[in-house]
């Protein structure tokens, strides 16, 4: 495990894909199991800000963006997606790429916002700079949450 995080693989992504391809699952089954865990990292993300540890709740919150845009992006089968599925992992330009075509097709700017925060929240209260304390995350936490949100509606539907 520890050589397959110096080389940059995701080894979520790369069973869960795996697991796609041999058994044939329906990639929407995926986006909802996606929008669990992204939910799961959510709520890990405020427990961490409650015991005020903001690295910690802005690692959890852009894991749990992560995860909506990926749930999404595997709803709609996007190009994204299918470059993931392929290469066995998501790179983040591809991340920001399908936030970008999902705000276009969904409308509104749920998405685009809360991709937004959850890299801000990744970058600068995270392990990359770490300088946000924990009163600098409520506005962030909002718009993930309503990412989250937006995106049960939109994959139960």
């Amino acid at each position: 495990m520890i050589r397959l995080r110096i080389w940059g693989l995701d080894v979520e992504d790369l069973l869960t894909y795996s697991i796609i391809k041999v058994a044939g699952l329906d990639p929407r089954e995926l986006a909802r199991a996606r929008l669990e865990l992204a939910e799961k990292y959510l709520k890990e993300a405020k427990e961490y800000v409650t015991k005020g540890d903001a690295t910690q709740a802005s690692e959890k919150a852009y894991k749990a963006t992560e995860e909506a845009i990926k749930a999404l992006a595997e709803k709609y089968n996007l190009p994204e997606f299918q470059q993931a599925l392929k290469e066995g992992r998501w790179f983040t330009h591809y991340l920001q790429k399908a936030s970008n075509r999902l705000a276009s097709t969904l409308g509104g700017s749920w998405v685009a916002a809360g991709w937004a925060a959850g890299y801000a929240l990744h970058v600068w209260g995270g392990f990359h700079e770490g300088k946000l304390g924990v009163e600098d995350l409520t506005s962030y936490l909002k718009l993930i949450e309503d990412l989250i949100t937006n995106a049960r509606r939109v994959i139960e539907t």
